[in-house]
């Protein structure tokens, strides 16, 4: 069989030559008012619009390309998987994603979307996420730069006399660190639980939770205590790759303090970026304002490791971002970033996690990054390159990139 990145080749080659229709293209510029580089920059279409500008077009028989002329990878989001379409306007689908790298002072970009007479090659999967009943009921996600995993009801549950099985009561947020840019959780778990614990070449599970809030949970804090959710009770997966997957976790109702709070907590994981976008929808009672507290786990690192951790929290920035120096496991770097500045409300700590502060009112949107990267990883050599792709992540989260479109013969 021919080696992954020779398939990959062949694939894109055939995308090169695929046939392209007569009909219209759709044109999408997209800008932006930074000076920084923007890679990875992820670009939504509404399919609508992709309709509206190519009548009937398919999923599997358009080309991205860019400027230059380059096939850019693409998905589209299938929002209304039971919907009928029998006049073939794409009813059960949201929107057309791809990516660009915005190089340092490049402001503007131009692509074109086109319908083609032959089926498009499928493209590396590069943002996953799934259910793990291999392990009770572990949810994990991965991009091909960093993954994470976060633990369901039957983690939780009781275990019977002489069962042996682990119980953990958390809704902290795990990682799990790559040296590769392939998917690796199907292979990991594949693997068994001794093995991930060591790093055999892809990297490995070396972050520990617990009870903390591990890297971006969160609990209700009411100004000396924090109160958190138990494990997830529901997933849903609502994109899967490959440029970005979308999954819902939602988490029962518990009392923070006299005040009964649940959650619906949605993650955006997108190619090429250390951090994920969260969207938490908290439904609340009797109240105007909930004070949220977004962690990073304090002892993070495994037995034995000695890790001195630096913590940098910039107000600014809305960012609280930790350096974790450890004995034989590397260096890592976590984050969380407020993406609202006016829900941005300060920073505190209890004995398990330092945490970012922030303001949101019942059933409105509380937007925030989480993420890490691991100096292994060949993506980060030291603290100040951690903390230069955390500014440059609130920078572009607070300056989000316009998209206009226009049809061309």
């Amino acid at each position: 069989m021919p080696p992954r990145n020779l398939l990959a080749s062949l694939a894109l080659a055939a995308l090169f030559a695929l046939p392209v229709s007569a009909s219209e293209k759709l044109v999408v510029t997209v800008s932006h008012d930074l000076a920084l580089a923007r890679p990875s920059e992820t670009i939504t279409v509404p399919w609508a619009e992709v309709n509206r500008a190519l009548p009937h077009a398919l999923v599997q028989k358009i080309a991205v390309r860019d400027a230059s002329g380059r096939i850019l990878p693409y998905q589209v989001t299938n929002v209304a998987p039971q919907a009928k379409d029998p006049d073939r306007v794409g009813a059960a689908y949201g929107e057309l994603i791809f990516q660009h790298d915005f190089a340092t002072g490049e402001k503007s970009a131009v692509f074109t979307v086109e319908q083609t007479d032959a089926v498009s090659p499928p493209f590396p999967i590069k943002a996953f996420a799934r259910a793990v009943p291999e392990r009770l009921d572990d949810f994990a996600w991965e991009n091909d730069r960093i993954a994470h995993r976060t633990y369901g009801p039957s983690l939780a549950a009781p275990a019977s006399p002489g069962s042996g099985k682990e119980v953990l009561v958390t809704s902290g947020l795990d990682l799990w660190c790559k040296r590769v840019s392939y998917p690796i959780v199907d292979r990991w778990y594949n693997k068994g639980h001794d093995h991930y614990h060591k790093d055999e070449g892809e990297g490995m599970d070396m972050y520990g939770v617990s009870a903390s809030r591990g890297c971006g949970g969160l609990g209700i804090w009411d100004g000396s205590r924090l109160y958190v959710s138990s494990n997830y009770k529901t997933a849903r997966v609502l994109a899967n790759g490959p440029v970005r997957a979308i999954f819902e976790l939602t988490y029962d109702t518990w009392d923070a303090g006299g005040v009964f709070v649940s959650e619906t907590k949605r993650f955006t994981v997108d190619a090429g970026r250390n951090l994920d976008q969260i969207e938490s929808i908290f439904a609340a009672a009797k109240v105007d304002t909930l004070t949220v507290a977004i962690g990073l786990n304090k002892n993070s690192a495994d037995k034995k490791q000695e890790p001195v951790v630096t913590l940098t929290p910039a107000a600014a920035a809305g960012s609280l971002a930790q350096w974790i120096v450890q004995k034989t496991n590397g260096s890592l770097g976590t984050a969380i970033v407020v993406v609202d500045p006016a829900a941005f409300s300060g920073f505190a700590e209890d004995s398990l996690n330092q945490l970012i502060l922030a303001k949101v009112a019942p059933n409105q949107p509380l937007r925030y990054l989480a993420g890490a990267g691991w100096d292994r990883s060949g993506q980060f050599a030291s603290q100040a390159e951690w903390l230069a792709c955390v500014a440059a992540e609130s920078a572009r989260a607070r300056s989000p990139v316009t998209v206009s479109l226009s049809v061309a013969p």
